[in-house]
């Protein structure tokens, strides 16, 4: 019995000191990343994670996502961050890495289907209600874009672009005496915006 207790003590210590190496050395790759990141050396910032890349590791796979995509390499980039779902599918942050790449290629109904998961896990995610609006507004769908906008503006009555897109949006809707207020809201924020001017002189 005492020697099974010390075996496994044995084996408990030399677990956690693999540990503290493993992360040590985690740690060292995660810091000459960043140094090479800041110097503009993305392929080299990878070079350090990917030499003791671990497919469990959400970490280490989030960080090559952000790092192939600065890169150009789009596909890559979708693989890591898919995996960092995979891991952490409740985190946000893959969520919105992952549609840099794909908006980058061009797949905008991959773009839309991230957004609408993260809505499904925080619906009051501002930056995607707002992102959401946008996409809608480009696509001529302004009632939709209406939702999204509305939102954002009720959770952040004074956020410039937000008020700004749903005076344009109202004004698309027909919704003059909205949409003038909207942009005379947006000129308080910023008085020189000439999107909000622009809005006003339509309406005279």
């Amino acid at each position: 019995m005492k020697v099974k207790n010390l075996i496994l003590m044995v084996l408990t210590t030399m677990s956690v000191n693999l540990a503290a190496q493993d992360f040590a050395k985690l740690s060292v790759a995660f810091t000459e990343s960043y140094a090479k990141e800041k110097e503009g050396k993305y392929a080299d910032a990878a070079k350090p994670l990917k030499a003791m890349y671990d497919e469990k590791s959400y970490e280490v796979n989030l960080r090559l996502g952000w790092l192939t995509y600065l890169q150009g390499q789009f596909s890559e980039s979708v693989g890591y961050y898919s995996k960092a779902i995979e891991l952490m599918p409740y985190a946000i942050e893959p969520r919105l890495g992952i549609v840099l790449p794909a908006s980058a290629m061009g797949n905008w109904g991959s773009v839309v289907e991230q957004y609408n998961k993260i809505l499904s896990i925080d619906p009051n995610n501002t930056l995607v209600l707002y992102r959401m609006g946008m996409i809608s507004y480009e696509n001529k769908d302004f009632k939709k874009a209406y939702t999204y906008f509305e939102k954002v503006v009720n959770l952040y009555p004074f956020d410039y672009y937000s008020v700004l897109m749903l005076g344009w949006t109202n004004y698309q809707l027909g919704k003059t005496k909205e949409a003038k207020i909207l942009f005379q809201k947006a000129l308080l924020y910023d008085p020189t915006s000439a999107s909000a001017k622009e809005g006003l002189s339509l309406l005279k």
